[in-house]
């Protein structure tokens, strides 16, 4: 086996309280790296079409990467892969933290979950030794006490991926929380509700094996000292730093998508980075991590009370929470982001769906009698937190919220659907794509639809050593379809990695990513192999989505967020994203059909996935 790796997954059927271990075979650890590429691998091969992604036969797994609890710089992420409750299609969602690496200094580089269990348990792992435990005690305590229950039980060296209330009842944007981290994305929190599982709990010290150990610490050595770009503002700042050039620029959406930033909410400074500093404790670093961007709060004294050591809310919940909602209070977010991740839900998916309220109250299509008696207008802050409270509870009209944005509108009826910001589901994430028109793309085509960190441009440069750089952020709409395809290969190599993508952004060149795999693997391996297996990664993960009947040509994006029609004013004034451009370039440079968006049956053979092919054309 392969270097990195462990070498050993876990399957648990969880119907029959069965363990089984399964030898990670090394072409498949070669041919999708890790993370949701094997994910996606295990998922196509053995899991059936049309599933119920709350029911039984629905598969739920938790991978990580070969840097994953090595001294690769960035080596710190976790991936939870299922079929998606919220979209119907392929689920992903990964976290850092300390987790991923503990479950391979448990024996293991994954775990996947079958069946239902008729009582809630959680699985303990503890150096290579696996067992299925009654959870009686910890089923309806939030995160923080769950987490809290299991070390005091089990030691304090114990690391706990888990639900809370919220993946308990279901909910379709619940998320799986490892205290200072959350794989928020997909819905899976709720895949783990109806298994009855309520957690994961790892505790090991065996070490992750690697080729060349001393190789490794030179290359983290070099690199360290080369990081640069926006890590001058993440490290002391974190990502709060984005929230006031998100409105300058008009990155950050505002007034659920339908308002500009430098005219609606001018001044972002109460609710930026230095708002934060003045509230923070002390920051915190994912496993092995240079930048340390994470931070935690001071214990709230005024009108919102929450514990010392609270996460310190991250760019996405103060954008949601706050600008979306036109909400300027800080402490009101901090709060807001407390009770998501106490509850276990996404905080990307609560402040879409509040700020949807907010506007469907607004304009009167909702009214007191509705809302549990709760004034929902902009900027209403203790509404907001008391909104966000119910939808995490489920309780009184939390529950028409609890399953999202389009599940709410689906409900509320009345035209509703129309401020309901979401593409199939998937409530999108703080960033405009008016002013990165790769995000046009991801949002929509990616299997995992309304995501953030897929879809970035590489573009081919001879004159670079690597052949390839990195580039953001174009306003360009025609001739970018190659560009995006690199892009999106090279980025699902390197999430599969187990790779920060925070820090891979900081390195000046793409050269560090294959440098560190062949002397963390022993592989012999180039950017070109790399490209080659995220462009695989990325053609399984689609095929899935195909199989599953759906295609994204058809789903809807709001008018809004794509400029129609266009501000007229502000950084992005008179910009319309020309979407079937941007579709068409991009299908034409994966071969994948223009109109039902499948697979080329020659391009799935040549990239080895000839079962796949097999399925998709009979």
């Amino acid at each position: 086996m392969a270097r990195g790796y462990m070498g050993k997954m876990l399957m648990v059927d969880l119907s029959r309280s069965e363990l089984k271990d399964e030898v990670l075979d090394e072409e498949l650890a070669r041919e999708y790296i890790g993370g949701y590429g094997i994910g996606a691998r295990i998922l196509f091969s053995r899991q059936k079409a049309g599933v119920d992604p709350l029911g039984p036969e629905n598969t739920f797994g938790i991978l990580t990467g070969p840097f994953t609890g090595t001294d690769a710089l960035s080596g710190t992420r976790f991936t939870i892969v299922g079929k998606s409750p919220l979209t119907g299609g392929w689920g992903d969602a990964n976290a850092g933290g300390y987790f991923g690496a503990y479950l391979k200094f448990a024996g293991y580089d994954a775990v996947f979950f079958t069946g239902t269990s008729q009582k809630p348990v959680y699985l303990f792992i503890d150096n290579g030794k696996a067992e299925i435990k009654d959870a009686a005690h910890i089923w309806g305590k939030d995160t923080r006490q769950t987490e809290d229950m299991l070390k005091s039980e089990l030691g304090k060296d114990v690391e706990v991926a888990a639900i809370g209330p919220s993946g308990e009842n279901l909910s379709l944007i619940s998320a799986v929380i490892n205290r200072s981290r959350t794989a928020a994305r997909s819905g899976l929190g709720a895949v783990m509700g109806a298994k009855k599982l309520k957690a994961v709990a790892v505790k090991g010290n065996m070490k992750v094996p690697v080729a060349d150990e001393r190789r490794v610490k030179e290359l983290r050595k070099e690199h360290q000292g080369k990081l640069g770009g926006h890590i001058v503002w993440l490290k002391p700042l974190g990502t709060p730093f984005l929230v006031v050039p998100g409105i300058e620029t008009g990155d950050s959406p505002v007034k659920n998508w339908g308002g500009i930033g430098v005219v609606d909410f001018p001044d972002a400074t109460p609710i930026g980075a230095e708002a934060l500093i003045e509230r923070q404790l002390k920051k915190f670093a994912c496993y092995r991590c240079p930048i340390a961007c994470g931070g935690q709060t001071k214990a709230g004294v005024g009108e919102y009370q929450y514990e010392a050591g609270t996460r310190r809310p991250e760019y996405e919940t103060i954008a949601m929470f706050g600008t979306n909602c036109l909400n300027s209070n800080i402490d009101s977010i901090i709060k807001a982001g407390d009770i998501c991740d106490r509850y276990g839900i996404d905080t990307i998916s609560a402040g879409a769906t509040i700020a949807m309220v907010i506007e469907c109250f607004e304009t009167g299509l909702i009214s007191k009698a509705d809302t549990d008696g709760i004034e929902m207008t902009w900027g209403n802050h203790q509404a907001i937190v008391a909104m966000t409270e119910k939808l995490a509870k489920r309780e009184g009209f939390g529950a028409v919220l609890a399953d999202g944005a389009r599940v709410a509108a689906e409900k509320l009826g009345k035209g509703a659907e129309k401020y309901a910001i979401h593409i199939h589901g998937q409530e999108l994430p703080a960033h405009d794509p008016k002013g990165s028109f790769h995000y046009a793309t991801s949002y929509r085509m990616d299997p995992t639809p309304g995501r953030h960190f897929v879809g970035s441009e590489l573009s081919e440069a001879p004159s670079h050593p690597s052949g390839l750089l990195p580039r953001f952020d174009h306003r360009s709409f025609a001739g970018r379809g190659e560009a995006r395809k690199l892009g999106s290969s090279f980025h699902h190599a390197l999430v599969c990695a187990g790779t920060c993508l925070f820090v891979y952004w900081a390195f000046p060149s793409v050269d560090a990513i294959a440098e560190f795999m062949g002397a963390v693997t022993g592989w012999d391996i180039t950017n070109k192999e790399l490209l080659k297996t995220g462009e695989r990664i990325a053609n399984l993960r689609q095929a899935f989505n195909v199989r599953e009947g759906l295609n994204p040509l058809e789903f809807k994006v709001s008018p809004r967020v794509i400029g129609q029609p266009p501000h007229k004013e502000g950084p992005l004034a008179g910009i319309t994203i020309d979407e079937d451009t941007l579709d068409k370039e991009y299908l034409a440079a994966m071969n994948w059909d223009l109109k039902t968006t499948k697979p080329n049956k020659n391009k799935l053979q040549e990239l080895g996935l000839e079962d796949v092919a097999r399925a998709l054309w009979p």
